[in-house]
């Protein structure tokens, strides 16, 4: 009987944050799917609660003090899939993101972001909190969530306005810069010392960085006056685009380890193919030849455009 009436305030308390903030559009429209393997002594119902939990974290917080429109909110789909019950309380994650935005004068929506993090290690209780983390550390699941909840605004920012994303991507580096050192070993998402160059600290460091700005100046012409110009004229914008490719192409060489250029190709590729297969012969080559050294392991793929 306990268990049952803690689980009907819970969902109460839910339902009385989201009416509260239904009159203000909030900036993220996030959708959470949980899976988890067979687990050993786990309640799945914790998990059921903690993907409620986790949606209207992201969509009932407020992350900017500026008004979102319904159809303005930043599409977020999170995929976060349980891959080791570490104990009761205490697993491992993996979370697949993708975010979008949509293109003026069209029904396209183009992929701001498409990224896997991997191995985050965090501990919950069924009910716990999840809580905004900008100011201080609380938990490393709330640290994660509000880390990429700022990275993602800044994302959609930086696509309206040249280096629009600044201030967000600088709330994020203050959140890793409280995570404490024990957590910081335990999940080394957050670690500049971590096996490889892809993780969080390193986004973050790359997006922050001045030898990625001519990337994100030009991410912001791929955005602004390519693809949200293309229904007005097609030729300009797919020399606006190709102009932001080769930069990425210019950020890499002069950045070898930069994984700024790994999340474009992720997040772009196909959109690449399809934007420029109807090109001319000489525009479709710059093209291919540009993606291939961006994308290595995947270069036959761009073969369409020969």
């Amino acid at each position: 009987m306990k268990e049952m009436i803690q689980r009907c305030l819970w969902i109460l308390i839910v339902s009385l944050i989201t009416c509260s903030n239904a009159i203000l559009a909030q900036e993220l429209n996030a959708s959470v799917r949980l899976t988890v393997p067979k687990l050993q002594t786990t309640d799945p119902r914790v998990f059921q609660t903690l993907e409620r939990s986790i949606q209207d974290f992201l969509n009932n917080q407020r992350w900017t003090d500026l008004s979102y429109e319904p159809n303005e909110r930043i599409e977020f789909a999170v995929q976060m899939n349980i891959t080791e019950e570490i104990s009761q309380n205490t697993f491992k994650a993996d979370f697949a993101m993708q975010v979008v935005r949509p293109v003026y004068g069209s029904d396209y929506k183009t992929s701001l972001l498409t990224h896997v993090d991997k191995d985050i290690v965090f501990t919950y209780e069924e009910y716990q909190p999840i809580e905004d983390s900008r100011n201080f550390f609380r938990d490393n699941l709330s640290a994660v969530l509000t880390y990429y909840a700022v990275l993602v605004i800044g994302l959609d920012f930086d696509s309206f306005a040249s280096l629009g994303g600044d201030p967000y991507f600088t709330t994020a580096q203050g959140i890793i810069n409280s995570i404490p050192p024990g957590i910081a070993e335990q999940d080394p998402g957050w670690n500049s010392l971590a096996g490889n160059k892809t993780n969080r600290y390193w986004l973050i460091e790359n997006l922050l960085s001045p030898k990625v700005r001519p990337y994100r100046e030009f991410m912001y012409q791929y955005h602004r006056h390519g693809l949200d110009m293309m229904h007005q004229d097609v030729l300009s914008s797919q020399q606006v685009m190709l102009q932001a490719i080769t930069a990425t192409d210019q950020v890499r060489e002069s950045y070898p380890t930069v994984m700024v250029t790994r999340m474009f190709v992720n997040a772009k590729s196909d959109e690449i193919i399809e934007v420029f297969k109807g090109a001319d012969s000489a525009t479709r080559s710059k093209v291919m030849q540009v993606m291939r050294r961006l994308d290595v392991t995947n270069g036959n793929k761009y073969n369409v455009l020969r």
